[in-house]
């Protein structure tokens, strides 16, 4: 049976191996690779939640500058 997943080698500096190696003991994770894949996984799906926020367009940006300056919050 042939594994459809793939994978790359990454470096990282083996003091930092060393102290996450140390941080997963006793946990669910199995290998240091376990856990940088996680919280990899975890920072992309962080950055692409913030990709997905909403940003008011230009003109709706001006109309709520306008109303702030009609309420005397902005000169």
């Amino acid at each position: 049976m042939a594994d459809d997943k793939k994978y790359t080698t990454v470096s990282i500096p083996k003091p930092l191996y060393d102290k996450i190696k140390e941080l997963i003991k006793d946990t669910g994770f199995t290998s240091v690779s376990d856990y940088v894949t996680y919280v990899l996984r975890e920072i992309i799906a962080s950055i692409e939640e913030e990709e997905k926020e909403e940003v008011f367009s230009k003109e709706e940006e001006e109309k709520i500058k306008a109303r702030l300056r009609a309420l005397g919050y902005i000169d």
